[in-house]
């Protein structure tokens, strides 16, 4: 009797298992499920880009000499004015030295028309003038005693021509008085033969001056290609530094995502070697042209705080913000199909899949916003591969 119970309650066990595994046969699977959320959503788009320095700024001599001092070294910091390189300046040394002996030269010739030509050619116009009136005076006296009869007409000629020749020295002497003025043809001469050997001087310091090499700007050495000894010209580059200033980011931006980019957009970066570390940057400029061999644009970034280990030509992955909503209805981007007549998403709906038409809106990261088609609390389904249809049930 024990025995027959015991078989009858395995039996009924079977029949029990046997009719439960059909039942949940007949429901379908268990299928994975999410539930739609009213919520934030941020779209961003990704770039991979680069630290870009404000300035590289090539460092030359405009003349050629031997390096005799290199003063700065890659990584270096430099300010504006600091001495960087050092050429040999003696032979122009002595240049400046030969303009200025010139320069002395041209003030002492200006010195000696106004204090020893002019003094010396109004003397002589005062003794031409003395002269004439000497001649003038013997003329008259030459002439009553011809009209008296005691000399003849040829020594009065003779004492005629005395006068001329005393009226042309005076007319000489007077030449020579306002050349020697201070606006005559002997001081303009002796001013710009001044300003030629001022000049002179001049471009001589200025050359000897361009033996010493300096910073034009602040910034940091990137680049240092020239040692002591070597023999420059004006067409090496000796130094690259970049400038101080406002860090910025350069990226190529694939051309499909144009219509999301604005200047002024926000945006969030990290760096290769620090991905850990992130910093913020805004979209200030947006190239209007398309780089036809990669369709993409270039897009740059300011950086208002940059970290301090950030470096020029440093890669970076920058998160572009091109959109944001506070509240929006958000499903999970892997619960969206797409089909001949667009975006759906798949439900269960008394045990069965059933297809929905969604209307979405921005994408953020691994979610998606629904404008249409799907409530607040929804579930919608995450598992693919399911036939509209089929059983399923959710899990």
């Amino acid at each position: 009797m024990a025995h027959w119970r015991s078989g009858g309650i395995v039996a009924l066990l079977l029949v029990a298992t046997g009719t439960g595994m059909g039942w949940m046969k007949w429901r379908g699977p268990a299928v994975e499920v999410a539930r739609a959320e009213d919520a934030p959503i941020v779209h961003t788009i990704v770039v991979s880009g680069r630290v870009q320095a404000p300035n590289r700024i090539e460092i030359g001599s405009v003349i050629t000499g031997r390096v005799t001092q290199v003063r700065v070294t890659e990584g270096d910091e430099v300010s504006a004015g600091q001495p960087l390189i050092e050429l040999d300046p003696q032979e122009l040394r002595a240049g400046v030295a030969q303009a200025q002996a010139a320069e002395t030269t041209a003030r002492t010739r200006i010195a000696s028309v106004g204090e020893l030509a002019l003094p010396q050619s109004a003397d002589a116009l005062a003794q031409a003038e003395a002269q004439l009136r000497f001649a003038e005076a013997d003329y008259q006296r030459q002439r009553a005693l011809r009209d008296k009869g005691f000399i003849s007409d040829a020594r009065l000629d003779d004492v005629e021509r005395q006068v001329a020749i005393a009226r042309s020295q005076v007319d000489s002497a007077r030449t020579q008085r306002r050349a020697q003025g201070s606006s005559g043809v002997a001081a303009r001469d002796a001013t710009v033969r001044l300003r030629e050997a001022t000049a002179a001087r001049e471009l001589a310091e200025a050359r000897l001056a361009q033996t010493v090499i300096r910073a034009s700007v602040p910034g940091k050495v990137l680049v240092r290609s020239v040692e002591p000894g070597d023999i420059v010209t004006s067409t090496k580059r000796l130094l690259v530094i970049a400038s101080r200033g406002e860090t910025r980011l350069t990226a190529q931006i694939d051309e499909k995502n144009l219509p999301y980019l604005r200047e002024g957009s926000k945006a969030i970066a990290s760096s290769d070697a620090f991905p850990g570390e992130r910093f913020d940057a805004i979209l200030y400029y947006v190239s209007p042209g398309v780089d036809t061999s990669r369709g993409s644009v270039e897009g740059r970034f300011r950086v208002a705080m940059p970290p301090p280990y950030l470096r020029a030509d440093m890669t970076v992955s920058i998160d572009i913000e091109v959109a944001r909503k506070e509240r929006a209805r958000v499903i999970p981007a892997s619960a969206v199909r797409e089909g001949d007549g667009g975006a759906f998403v798949q439900r269960i709906d008394e045990g069965r899949i059933v297809a929905v038409p969604v209307t979405l809106g921005i994408r953020g990261g691994a979610k998606v916003e629904v404008l249409s088609g799907i409530e607040a609390g929804d579930a919608v389904v995450l598992t693919r591969g399911l036939a509209n249809g089929a059983r399923a049930r959710a899990r």
